[in-house]
């Protein structure tokens, strides 16, 4: 399955109605799909090589190594964390992955500061850490100005979600899929499940695997090309708009038998507001055919209670 592909160049150049036209395009991929492919996505290519790059160094490093930059008492919420730590919603075997977590910096004086962990520095890969913020920043940039086009297909200042993600608490992801070396219990690498955040941005992936949960209910494979990112819906976007945007389900499959030897790399940056951002349901998405579906919940307190649902919070 090809998902819909739209061009974040008509967004940004100018001519109102190619702007107009991406909107509504991005909107009704999220509506009706949950994923979409963006190209001209403004994140370099060199940047997103050297990402990988590094990325595989990190997770080369032998186990003790690793094992030093797991950080007791952060949820994984920075620095590394081992293989089995995690699992999806509902589920209680563990997803077939290890990972790092590299977040937000302020550099102003927002006192935003204070509530976040800092970030955790890799010694033995030097380019790691500052790889790890260019990226940040370019996702930041992209996924801003997806938000501006959001805003305004639902009827909002195109501004609306600049206070709540400046300086917001985004998560940039790296994950390690190891080799498979024996018979698997399940034919799945991380159960099916969906983000908690606003919007997922994905920049490629090393090998094939991704999943995602049509409306018929099939598991269809999601393809794109290289110099494409894919943005897809998370759960706190979905509260806010009382289901108008859905949070699509998805998943990663083993690769077949003669591809086990192959490890996956995958880098999500999950774009997630400040814990100060209510997420109401949006009074214009609640009419008498769509009553209000979600309880009033702060981003704080979704994602503590997610957190907690997937085993990285006790």
């Amino acid at each position: 399955m090809n998902i819909p592909v739209v061009d974040l160049a008509n967004f940004t150049s100018g001519d109102p109605e190619l702007k107009k036209q991406f909107v509504a395009q991005l909107g009704k991929a999220f509506e009706e799909t949950g994923f979409v492919a963006v190209k001209n996505h403004t994140i370099p290519d060199a940047l997103i090589a050297h990402l990988y790059e590094h990325v595989q160094e990190f997770f080369n490093l032998p186990a003790d190594k690793k094992n030093n930059y797991e950080i007791p008492g952060l949820a994984g919420q920075r620095g590394f964390t081992s293989f089995g730590k995690e699992h999806a919603k509902g589920f209680d075997a563990p997803d077939l992955k290890e990972f790092f977590q590299f977040g937000q910096e302020v550099t102003d004086s927002d006192p935003i500061k204070s509530e976040y962990p800092e970030n955790i520095t890799v010694t033995e890969v030097p380019q790691f850490t500052p790889t790890l913020l260019s990226a940040y920043r370019a996702f930041e940039e992209s996924g801003n100005a997806l938000l501006e086009a959001i805003a305004l297909y639902l009827g909002l200042d195109e501004n609306y979600f600049h206070e709540y993600v400046h300086n917001g608490n985004s998560i940039l992801r790296a994950i390690y899929y190891p080799p498979i070396t024996s018979e698997p219990k399940s034919a799945i690498r991380a159960e099916q499940h969906e983000d908690i955040n606003l919007i997922t941005l994905l920049v490629g992936a090393s090998a094939d695997g991704l999943q995602i949960l049509t409306k018929q209910d099939e598991w269809i494979p999601v393809t794109s090309l290289p110099e494409q990112i894919v943005v897809n819906v998370g759960d706190m976007l979905q509260r806010l708009t009382n289901n108008k945007l859905r949070s699509t389900t998805h998943r990663v499959v083993n690769p077949p038998r003669e591809k086990w030897a192959s490890p996956r790399f995958s880098i999500p940056f999950f774009l997630h507001p400040k814990g100060s951002m209510s997420l109401a349901c949006l009074n214009s998405c609640i009419d008498a055919q769509h009553p209000k579906l979600y309880d009033d919940y702060s981003a704080a307190e979704y994602l503590d209670e997610r957190l907690r649902e997937i085993g990285l919070k006790k």
